[in-house]
């Protein structure tokens, strides 16, 4: 046990001086990826860490994710790479967990509370014969009331103007206090240095080192994925029972049969099939075929497709509310599961009339992240839908679908991010600038790696004589933009004279290459 403890703990400070080493005052890039790869190792040889077929998966995942990072350094790449880790700590730490959403609520339970593992392990440390489980006792006794302390000072503070002005002046003198007396011991060293290592140590010590305590891994094991008849006896009351009783008076009192659900279930689904083939009737005649844009065309389809996406996932809800028990197992359901089955049908159509709308955004106002978003979550919603069916179909539980749903997310997410949407937003529309009303603004506002493709195309960064759209008006003068992309440029050229290989990537690579800066 204690040459386990050494070697986390040996792990946790090497961590520290590499985290502090990488990400010193650099872009997020090359290092993350160097940074994951120890993570990586470090877990693997772990000797509590089970290295299952799950966890060798969820490690391969998030090292693509880094890669990616490094490759098309992108918001989504970043995000991706935070998801990823914290999913491959989560399930590395608590491999009976299934569902990436437990995980990676466990993964952010072990960074909370990374300084009492810390503790565990540093208290199983002996020095000759001395054992520092006192010292690192006291410590734990002092750390908590200090925590407890600190949350309702600021919680005074808020309530009281007076109170924050002297707790702020108390925490100067203290802060004074501190850097002098390092800087007298160390004067050759820098504070805002030790304190990103101390940063470094903590977040490293959260990712590495177990959290002993595993109620969130037995919570999840009592969740079942296949729907078991639950009977349940007339004194038997549940808390949610006792709730909606409170609300309905003697209406639940009234025992509401099988056969009572299954009923308003039927009228329920039958009028929405019906409320749902008017829509689509409607959408297949006006905007499937010869659809002509007139009047506020914008506004009318960003509004429509936001109500549509709104109404799909509420479809799905209901659909879960009345096939979420016993009603499952009653031997007249057929009806119901034929209606149910109608409206996901319906359902997948009225999913085809987003992609049509979104299609047509795109086709007259070009290509932007929220368009390609719309897209995104109308395939999510395909998907949703699917796994709607089976788990009706199947009879099973809604855990069953967070479990395949979450992973189906994850691995689309890892998919998206393959793909460098800034670049391929703004070729699109610089392609198609005699058709598409471009905005010249937003295009000149995404990431740097886009400025080499905006310098080539110049003349293309004005609004399209062909269309009086007022989103393609421009505003100031063109000079007035052109100045703009220069000035981004300078600042390009700037920020990469000045980065070391820790922040390389190869968009940067690539578009100082373009600006010839690569020597």
């Amino acid at each position: 046990m204690k040459n386990k403890s050494n070697l986390m703990l040996l792990s946790v400070l090497l961590g520290g001086l590499l985290f502090t080493f990488l990400f010193w005052e650099e872009r997020l890039a090359l290092n993350l990826l160097v940074y994951s790869i120890y993570l990586f190792v470090s877990t693997f040889i772990n000797p509590d860490v089970v290295k299952s077929t799950k966890l060798k998966i969820y490690g391969l995942a998030h090292l693509l994710a880094a890669v990616l990072v490094v490759i098309n350094n992108s918001d989504l790449s970043v995000a991706t790479y935070y998801i990823s880790l914290l999913l491959f700590i989560g399930f590395g730490h608590h491999q009976q967990i299934r569902t990436i959403f437990t995980a990676f609520l466990a993964a952010i339970l072990q960074m909370l509370t990374a300084p009492f593992n810390a503790i565990k392990h540093l208290s199983q440390i002996s020095i000759g014969n001395v054992s520092l489980k006192p010292v690192f006792t006291l410590i734990k006794y002092i750390f908590i009331p200090i925590i407890i302390v600190i949350i309702f000072s600021c919680l005074y503070a808020a309530a009281s103007d007076v109170f924050a002005h002297y707790a702020e002046a108390i925490l100067t003198s203290i802060g004074n206090f501190l850097d002098n007396v390092f800087h007298f011991f160390f004067k050759d060293l820098n504070f805002d240095r030790i304190i990103h290592f101390c940063f470094g140590l903590a977040l490293t010590a959260g990712l590495l080192l177990t959290f002993f305590d595993k109620s969130l891994e037995k919570a999840e094991l009592k969740c079942k994925e296949q729907l078991i008849r639950m009977r349940r006896s007339l004194g038997q009351k549940t808390i949610w029972y006792n709730v909606v009783e409170t609300f309905t008076g003697n209406l639940l009192t009234r025992k509401m049969a099988l056969k009572t659900e299954y009923i308003v279930g039927i009228i329920s689904f039958a009028a929405l099939n019906l409320l749902l083939l008017m829509l689509n009737t409607i959408d297949i005649t006006t905007l499937w075929f010869g659809y002509e844009p007139s009047g506020n065309f914008s506004g009318e389809l960003h509004q429509g497709t936001n109500s549509l996406i709104f109404s799909i996932v509420m479809a799905m809800a209901v659909i879960l509310y009345y096939f979420r028990g016993n009603l499952n197992f009653y031997h007249k359901s057929k009806t119901l599961r034929l209606l149910a089955y109608t409206w996901m049908v319906q359902n997948f159509i009225l999913i085809i009339s987003v992609f049509i709308r979104d299609g047509y955004y795109i086709e007259f106002h070009g290509l932007t992240h929220k368009r390609i978003g719309v897209l995104v979550f109308a395939t999510l919603c395909i998907i949703g839908l699917a796994t709607v069916y089976f788990k009706v179909a199947r009879q099973k539980t809604i855990f069953y679908l967070f479990k395949v749903n979450g992973n189906i997310w994850f691995a689309l997410l890892l998919t998206f991010t393959l793909i460098n949407w800034d670049v391929l937003i703004v070729k699109y529309n610089l392609n198609h600038v005699d058709a598409v009303a471009i905005d010249p603004y937003y295009l000149t506002s995404l990431s740097e790696k886009t400025l080499p493709i905006l310098d080539k195309n110049r003349a293309k960064i004005h609004p399209s004589k062909n269309n009086d759209s007022e989103i393609a008006k421009v505003d100031q003068p063109e000079e007035a933009l052109m100045r703009k992309l220069d000035q981004r440029i300078g600042y390009f050229k700037e920020r990469y004279s000045q980065q070391s290989w820790l922040s390389w990537n190869l968009q940067d690579w690539n578009t100082a290459e373009y600006f010839g800066l690569n020597k």
